[in-house]
């Protein structure tokens, strides 16, 4: 009598995306140096009474149906020279001031490292060149140089010329699916100076963005969850959550569409923001299931990611 034959498949699970509830829009009040908090409370009323216009505008738009949630992101990630104890009750009474409730407050830091997990390099892992046309390969990738640009005839890699070679005739950069004339740029994401890579503010502007828009996971699950925080706030950063809740009537986190309002000394840091998603490919059972989440609740989401970000630059005039 034979034995049969027994064919065993094994199929390797894959996660379950996570599906996280969301605003219609994340409007983010403000992006400040540490320098800029160091100026103390009267700064912090003028920005906010400079942005009031601003805030009004975006909230007015979603009025009745619409939901919008504020936040505002703290740079401790460069410097940490106010502690969150001084610095979040003059964020909160200045805002307050000026009619504004900020429902989300974050850490730079946590753009780069959460836990265990870091979202900078989820976003890094997730950088795919676009490749010049007519390139020959040469240019080493973003991943190896910490470079990233937009444009043919950048950041070219570097080579000995032969000494009695003939003179290379200049060629001017081309942007990469230029309509009439380019804008080209480099952007910088990281460096090494003591040997551990740090994360440049463009890049973790970029990936401030994508947490906004609740488009990163990692093993199917969302990175950050905000948490509520109850009491005196601590004497050191990094013993807060990455996000805290600040507001109890707040709207979700996560957002279908950001709005950024800045100073207009940003705008260099946001064009590059811009050109860091332009080459960021979301994975793509999140950008289905945020898809799906859209038409569900009847939001017209481009498919594009970088028009699902704007922003406001006013100096207050």
């Amino acid at each position: 009598m034979s034995t049969p034959e027994i064919e065993v498949e094994v199929v390797t699970a894959k996660p379950r995306v996570q599906q996280v509830s969301r605003s219609h829009l994340s409007l983010e009040l403000g992006h400040l140096y540490m320098e800029d908090l160091l100026r103390g409370p009267k700064a912090l009323r003028e920005h906010f009474a400079m942005i009031k216009p601003w805030a009004d505008f975006a909230i007015a738009r979603h009025s009745g149906s619409g939901r919008v949630s504020t936040c505002f992101l703290v740079d401790e990630y460069f410097s940490r020279i106010r502690s969150p104890a001084e610095l979040i009750p003059e964020l909160i009474e200045a805002a307050a001031e000026a009619g504004i409730v900020i429902d989300y407050l974050a850490r730079e830091s946590g753009c780069a490292q959460t836990g265990e997990i870091s979202p900078a390099a989820l976003v890094m892992a997730r950088i795919v060149s676009v490749p010049p046309q007519g390139t020959n390969g040469l240019r080493p990738s973003a991943h190896e140089t910490g470079w990233l640009t937009n444009s043919e005839g950048m950041s070219r890699a570097g080579g000995v010329e032969q000494a009695m070679a003939a003179l290379r005739p200049w060629s001017p950069p081309k942007e990469n699916g230029v309509r009439s004339h380019s804008i080209c740029m480099d952007v910088q994401l990281w460096d090494a100076p003591d040997g551990v890579r740090r994360w440049s503010c463009a890049f973790l502007a970029a990936v401030w963005q994508l947490l906004r828009l609740g488009l990163l996971r990692h093993e199917g699950r969302s990175i950050v969850t905000p948490a509520p925080w109850h009491g005196r706030h601590p004497d050191h950063w990094s013993e807060l959550p990455p996000v805290i809740k600040l507001s109890e009537r707040a709207h979700p986190f996560y957002a279908f569409r950001t709005m950024t309002v800045l100073e207009t000394r940003f705008a260099q840091v946001e064009a590059a923001v811009r050109t860091i998603l332009g080459q960021v490919a979301v994975d793509p059972a999140v950008s289905a299931l945020t898809a799906r989440q859209a038409a569900s609740q009847g939001i017209d989401l481009p498919d594009d990611l970088v028009q699902r970000i704007s922003h406001v630059f006013s100096d207050g005039v």
